[in-house]
């Protein structure tokens, strides 16, 4: 299947750095990138990679212009409504790829040697800090053609360095806004957390309107060094009129804790890749997310959790709720090497199905190399229990509500795990609002 590579006209109203003003390093990947797009095949649902996913339909083919400048208004409004997190340590609002608004970090972490910039900030600045780590990780779970279009056209994200035994409390918010029929993001979030350095950060991803057709390619890289304490969390809801792939890449050192939690709501068809390598002994990984599917959306959900050192943890746990016609696909695999004696790893998926046609998919699997290890893995799909919604309902809770309580509890297990009561309120009310339209509809009744 022949592929269109994305038009690189650029809008005249669009902010940009010469080419002679970028690390030749930079130019250079991305040069590379845009031949390795055009050389590589598309994805097929006859890859073992991209089973039961809808391949032909994720296709930037639909994009004709990768910058397309949003309207002053429209950024004045992405700008009022990245609110999600009031408390926090530095703030980037990017629309269309086009950084609108940035708070740096305070003089006194700056004195403590953190660095958190812009992607365009840190090729200026920080350009030796970047060429180090920038790309080293890939992902190894199917979506290297989109890898490497995300690789030509990144402009715009953060790079976060937290030096050696620095601790830093209040979160670090990206929020990445699309804008606009034929709108293009390839956001990128680096965070590098030295030896006992402690950090959190949040990417929310968001439309400006519920209709245009958009695109989003993502790639996010965390290396934990010892002992370093790194958490992210993930809050995506593009419109549904939205292509998306985020590729999330985690190296976790000796005596590393990482935990994620990612929460995805929109796009009309979302590819979610979280690759973790244990390249310590005792590292701790927790990976937890949240899908909430209707209509006709498609989650497409990869995870590899490779333990390469003894004695560390990883634990798994995603949850998806499916209404109407939607459905997702879950693919996970263990894979624990010839010496990475003593593992702990496991890895479960549920799905709630609140249609009869919606459809989940699960495919867990181990590659064991050791002899000494606990592993295991698990998926469980399911209806509503009607037995649950009786007992609430003979205790005078109408059926809808007893059915929408059911849900959020099914829920709440990994919200509660975003640990701020903050984003745990503003989560509940994304997900209740698209609940509720569904509610109103009568569509759970």
């Amino acid at each position: 299947m022949s592929t269109t590579f994305p038009s690189t006209e650029k809008n005249e109203s669009s902010p940009s750095h010469a080419a002679s003003a970028l690390p030749a390093w930079f130019t250079e990947r991305q040069a590379l990138g845009r031949e390795r797009f055009d050389a590589l095949p598309m994805p097929s649902a006859k890859d073992e990679a991209w089973r039961f996913a809808s391949a032909s339909k994720l296709d930037p083919e639909i994009l004709q212009t990768v910058e397309k400048a949003p309207a002053p208004n429209r950024t004045e409004e992405a700008m009022q409504r990245s609110v999600l997190v009031n408390e926090r340590s530095g703030k980037a609002v990017f629309v269309n790829d086009q950084c609108v608004d940035f708070e740096p970090v305070s003089e006194e972490l700056q004195a403590k040697g953190v660095r958190y910039l812009t992607i365009e900030q840190a090729l200026q600045s920080e350009a030796a800090l970047l060429e180090k780590y920038l790309f080293q990780q890939k992902t190894e779970l199917g979506s290297e053609k989109y890898f490497e279009l995300h690789a030509a056209f990144l402009k715009a994200g953060s790079v976060l360095f937290v030096p050696r035994g620095v601790e830093i409390e209040a979160p670090f918010v990206n929020y990445h806004w699309l804008d606009g029929e034929g709108a293009c993001a390839f956001p990128h979030t680096l965070v590098i957390a030295e030896d006992n350095a402690k950090v959190s950060l949040v990417d929310v991803f968001f439309s400006v309107d519920g209709e245009s057709k958009g695109f989003a390619a993502g790639v996010s890289s965390i290396i934990a060094g010892a002992g370093a304490k790194v958490f992210r969390k993930v809050v995506q809801d593009w419109n549904e009129s939205t292509v998306s792939f985020q590729l999330d890449n985690t190296s976790a050192g000796r005596d590393a804790e990482v935990k994620s939690v990612a929460v995805n709501i929109g796009a009309e068809r979302a590819r979610f890749e979280n690759q973790v390598t244990i390249e310590g002994a005792g590292a701790h990984v927790k990976l937890y997310s949240l899908t909430v599917a209707e209509k006709r959306q498609e989650f497409d959900q990869r995870t590899l959790q490779t333990h390469n050192a003894p004695n560390a943890v990883s634990d798994l746990l995603y949850k998806n709720a499916l209404l109407d016609r939607s459905r997702t696909i879950f693919s996970g695999l263990i894979r624990v090497a010839e010496g990475a004696q003593q593992t702990d790893a496991y890895q479960t998926n549920r799905n709630l199905l609140l249609d009869p046609t919606a459809d989940a998919n699960a495919l867990p699997g181990l590659e064991i190399l050791a002899n000494d290890v606990k592993c295991s893995h698990g998926a469980t799909t399911g209806n509503v229990d009607e037995d649950e919604l009786f007992y609430m309902m003979s205790r005078g809770i109408d059926r809808r509500t007893a059915m929408q309580l059911l849900v959020f509890g099914f829920f709440e297990e990994i919200i509660e795990k975003v640990e701020s009561d903050e984003l745990a309120e503003g989560l509940r009310t994304l997900i209740h609002q698209k609940f509720e339209k569904k509610i109103r509809s009568k569509q759970l009744v």
